[in-house]
């Protein structure tokens, strides 16, 4: 990690920091990465309060009913409600659990869903805390060690439900991380860099997301993001009806309310993630235009509302995909993640490749110009664009196919099928020992 970039305030907040007899170094480096980190965590912890909020309202709206209604107008205050009673709760810890490790995996938990957003890219210029070179590949190496906290948390409270739950969290994470950092590799083809700011320069540059280009990596990425935050259909870690809420069984009060924390943190991690790599992050056509007018503050504040935007509508996905879809099975969330999930990212890998060797092996062909330039991410022209737009649905149906034919023999494992064809073992066709006349004469 060579290149860290730090952003100065704007104006106005700048000027008032001057006042403090602060120097520009102290400012710029010390004083406003504290503020804006101060500021991220704060937005977190209120959308992590209000989540549960939003979720229960949005599965009210779906299911005809109304949700929370009395704390508050509309109520809007029972988040706050339920935080006082968290706090209030008896703490306790199971009899012969190790202590320090049962005590810590809920902070490891949040932390390492927190400290990834030190490199989200909410928007340009002062809307960025740090600008790492290789910031993609940090949020893919910090956030897997969330894994480690369910494990131990599960292992930790010395009770079999919470091993199986953190048993099953360890193999669905690891499952399906290898799926979403393959899903990237596409799009990184393109932007040529592992910044995250860069990448969403480079669709800028562009004028084009790369969904277009990946459509297929977009939605290998959102479902192996789903299942990595252990959210419905892919809930098997803490299946209540299964596990007894799982890995955090043994957990009450503060400390269970972190568990939840630290996956509506992560929710924003994939969502906001999907946004920079996949729908242009704080890139809109024509917004820049408020620059160029003069209004650069105005401008920053536009593009933040235009990531929180595409971010929230990932963010409904959610809720709405936990209403509609009922549960895996646990071999079909496997057979999902190793079956399917990881040749699709394969294959987009090798079309990818492929798609980019043509239009560059096209540039100058007859006359045909595909190829604007090289030098920070590929930047086509209209006819370029078409071609790569062609590659990605073709991807699309070409996996489908391709997936089609490696799990032909998945219809074995069709439990619905399984019991149309069970048959009761028939009994005996030999002659009866007692002819029924004989046996009605003794009877009567």
């Amino acid at each position: 990690m060579n290149y860290v970039a730090m952003f100065a305030p704007p104006e106005w907040l700048n000027d008032l920091l001057l006042n403090f007899d602060l120097s520009q170094q102290t400012i710029d480096n010390a004083v406003f990465p504290f503020i804006q980190i101060g500021a991220v965590a704060t937005g977190i912890a209120l959308w992590a309060m209000y989540a549960t909020y939003l979720e229960r309202k949005i599965s009210a709206f779906m299911q005809a009913r109304l949700g929370p209604m009395r704390v508050g107008p509309w109520g809007l205050l029972q988040p706050v409600a339920d935080a006082i009673k968290l706090l209030t709760k008896e703490d306790f810890r199971p009899d012969k659990s190790d202590t320090y490790i049962f005590y810590f995996a809920p902070f490891i938990a949040v932390a390492a869903a927190f400290v990834v957003f030190s490199v989200i890219p909410f928007g340009p210029d002062w809307a960025v805390i740090a600008d790492v070179n290789i910031g993609l590949l940090l949020i893919l190496a910090v956030s897997s060690v969330g894994v480690l906290a369910l494990i131990l948390a599960g292992w930790s409270s010395n009770s079999k439900y919470a091993l199986l739950g953190g048993l099953r969290s360890s193999a669905q994470m690891i499952s399906y991380e290898v799926a979403m950092g393959l899903s990237l590799i596409g799009a990184l083809m393109f932007a040529r860099t592992l910044s995250m700011s860069g990448i969403v320069l480079a669709q800028a540059r562009d004028t084009v997301w790369f969904l277009l280009y990946q459509p297929l990596g977009f939605v290998i990425f959102f479902i192996s993001g789903v299942a990595e935050n252990n959210r419905a259909p892919f809930d098997l870690p803490e299946a209540e009806s299964e596990l007894v809420a799982g890995f955090h069984t043994e957990y009450s009060g503060m400390r269970w309310s972190l568990f939840f924390m630290a996956e509506y943190a992560a929710m924003i991690v994939v969502s906001a993630v999907a946004t920079s790599v996949f729908l242009g992050g704080w890139y809109f056509p024509l917004v820049n235009r408020i620059e160029t007018n003069g209004y650069h503050s105005l401008y920053v504040l536009a593009s933040l509302l235009i990531f929180l935007a595409k971010m929230g509508l990932l963010l409904y996905l959610y809720f709405w995909f936990r209403w509609t879809f009922p549960r895996y099975r646990y071999d079909q969330l496997m057979d999902l993640g190793w079956k399917w999930m990881i040749p699709a990212s394969l294959l987009n890998i090798v079309l990818t490749g492929v798609a980019v060797f043509v239009v560059q092996a096209l540039d100058g062909w007859r006359g045909m110009a595909t190829i604007e330039s090289l030098n920070r991410g590929v930047n086509l022209t209209w006819q370029g664009k078409l071609i790569m737009i062609a590659f990605g649905a073709l991807g699309v149906f070409l996996a489908l196919w391709m997936l089609a034919r490696i799990n032909w023999r998945a219809r074995d494992f069709n439990l619905k099928k399984q019991r149309r064809q069970i048959r009761l073992v028939s009994p005996p066709q030999g002659a009866p020992a007692v002819a029924p006349a004989q046996a009605a004469t003794g009877e009567a």
